[in-house]
């Protein structure tokens, strides 16, 4: 008989502090809905203490980009997503007019 919770952790990085807790949810529970518990139990801060709104932050499981709707499996590591400081891409244009001046 297959387990009916899984282990799964929430991982928030902010530059100052990192939040990342365990939680035992039911088999089925999408990375959506394992962000919304863990702001509902108060282990991930919300808007009024970080810049961001983990509710509605793009996701990862493992460093790979994941849809609300992923299905949780045991061990996974979901991570919220904060928003790029500043564009790559421009970086990247700034620091080669540099070198080419």
């Amino acid at each position: 008989m297959p387990p009916e919770y899984l282990d799964v952790q929430v991982v928030l990085a902010m530059p100052q502090v990192q939040y990342l807790k365990t939680l035992s949810v039911p088999v089925g529970t999408t990375a959506r809905e394992l962000v919304l518990m863990a702001l509902d139990a108060g282990l991930v801060p919300t808007t009024a203490s970080i810049d961001i709104e983990p509710a509605n932050a793009p996701l990862g499981v493992f460093s790979e980009s994941v849809a609300d709707d992923y299905p949780c499996a045991q061990g996974d590591r979901v991570e919220i997503y904060r928003p790029l400081q500043q564009d790559p891409k421009e970086l990247r244009r700034q620091r080669a007019r540099q070198s080419s001046s």
